[in-house]
């Protein structure tokens, strides 16, 4: 905790860095939201590692965290499930796409990083720490090319365009409120000695909307980082980002400014890591291989743009209703089997999107599997019969998901007698974790396959296990990214909310 001497110079340097930025009238910014700008809560590394799981905030961006064709990917994902694997932790995503809320969020608790492709700036560094750079990148102007440019020089293109800093006096350019870019503006007013009019859009508006809107000429200009605003030139020729309006700046990520062994461990371990082959084949995967990238992230089946999770989205979302799920939740568990392959028949002979063994799915009705309608269609109705069958075990919805997700990996068999053993032996029967998931892991230890109660014998439960619990962070992954319009929860009992 800081002591009084201290806390008496942190809130002044606040009400100084309020007062300076009210009295700019250089642009037509709105006041530095300084949501961040609280006394960090004491929560260091020792506490995290207790916990077990490291909390990171990021927003839905195709450089930070999205979802293509149903898998999580990202440069800042790709890092922190790195970081977190190497610190022996879980990692826990949540999604933020407001800078200062994500700030804010990191200094009361809610997340111990913050990882936005975030700009090291002293107005920040008030109030945070950043660890060392995770890379330096400038930040450019991004502006529309000529109409007919296709149709012209080079140099006549050249003149069109803004290539001197100088020749933003007086011109809108709209940027993300509370991001660096509107500070770099407005500095760049003092040193052109011209006013730029800086247009503070929302503080939740993500860069390539905003990239967006200057390709298709809702607006004139906006500022992006160049690695960023490169990637989407790939994807909308229309636009330039060559005009550099910055030196070389450091991105890192943020942390509590108290955090200091998390802080210590982190730089060590990027120093560690970026000696690695393995840093550059993340960083060039999304920085360096532009068009693949940007086939990712513009893709319809990618969060950044498109919303959709396959090409069977509307199929599974039929299926969904008829067994009273999420669709997303179905579609986590289409994914988890085959990875929305419809051709897909793995060595034991389970076929299609739900792989299902040929018996069942005809007991179900299916006659062709590599059929989507059909797959999902026999999938979903063993479902409700699974369903059925456990509602005499698990009253709870939420918690009959998991028991029903479990049984279609390894039989509802194998979970009867896990749930036999959970009884016996003073569990809760109606409680997937720490209980009937505990005595499924059990099973395949002889004193619990052999026990009296069970019927079906030696079990490999490691592996329902696993099902079950990536089927569901997939879900939240899902959850946390996609579009929920037309998503709303249905009052069914089924439905995991």
């Amino acid at each position: 905790m800081m002591n009084f001497f201290n806390k008496y110079f942190y809130w002044l340097s606040i009400l100084i860095f309020v007062l300076l930025g009210a009295c700019s009238t250089k642009t037509d910014t709105q006041s530095q939201d300084l949501s961040y700008a609280i006394e960090p809560i004491d929560f260091d590394f020792e506490k995290i590692q207790e916990r077990g799981y490291l909390t990171a905030v990021v927003d839905n961006s195709a450089t930070s965290y999205f979802i293509y064709k149903g898998q999580p990917m990202g440069y800042e994902y790709e890092m922190l499930n790195w970081l977190a694997h190497d610190l022996d932790v879980e990692l826990k995503i949540i999604k933020d796409n407001s800078i200062s809320s994500a700030l804010e969020k990191v200094n009361r608790g809610e997340a111990d990083i913050a990882a936005f492709n975030l700009t090291v700036t002293k107005e920040r560094k008030q109030f945070v720490d950043f660890t060392d750079p995770l890379y330096f990148v400038r930040q450019v102007l991004v502006q529309r090319k000529p109409e007919n440019w296709r149709q012209m020089k080079l140099h006549e293109i050249e003149n069109e365009l803004i290539r001197d800093p100088i020749q933003l006096s007086g011109k809108e350019v709209h940027v993300r409120k509370s991001s660096s870019f509107s500070m770099r503006l407005a500095n760049l007013s003092d040193e052109i000695g011209g006013d730029i009019v800086i247009i503070e859009d929302s503080s939740s508006l993500e860069v390539e909307s905003l990239i967006r809107m200057v390709a298709e000429g809702e607006i004139e200009y906006t500022v992006a980082d160049e690695d960023v605003a490169m990637l989407n030139a790939t994807y909308y020729p229309d636009i330039d980002v060559k005009t550099p309006i910055s030196f070389s700046q450091k991105i890192a990520w943020a942390l509590r400014p108290n955090a200091d062994s998390l802080e210590n461990r982190i730089n060590y371990w990027l120093e560690q890591r970026q000696k690695e082959t393995d840093y550059y084949v993340i960083y060039n995967k999304y920085f360096k291989n532009l068009k693949r990238s940007a086939s990712r992230s513009y893709s319809e089946y990618s969060s950044v743009q498109g919303g959709k999770l396959s090409p069977f989205d509307d199929i599974i979302k039929a299926t969904a209703d008829s067994i009273g799920w999420d669709w997303k939740l179905l579609a986590a568990q289409v994914y988890q089997e085959s990875k929305f392959d419809p051709n897909v028949k793995s060595w034991a002979g389970a076929i299609g999107l739900m792989q299902m063994m040929e018996p069942t799915a005809h007991e179900f009705g299916a006659t062709n599997l590599y059929d989507p309608e059909q797959s999902l269609a026999a999938g979903g109705k063993f479902i409700q019969w699974l369903q059925r069958n456990f509602k005499k075990y698990v009253a709870d919805s939420v918690e009959r998901q998991k028991f029903v997700l479990a049984a279609y990996n390894v039989g509802i068999g194998h979970m009867e007698d896990a749930i036999k053993l959970t009884k016996k032996y003073g569990g809760d029967p109606s409680v997937w974790e720490d209980n009937v998931e505990k005595y499924l892991l059990l099973k395949s230890q002889k004193k619990y396959y052999n026990d009296p109660v069970v019927k079906y014998g030696y079990c490999r439960g490691q592996e329902p296990v696993n099902y079950v619990k990536e089927i569901l962070e997939r879900y939240q992954q899902y959850e946390l990214l996609m579009n929920s319009e037309n998503d709303l929860t249905k009052p069914d009992d089924n439905t995991l909310i």
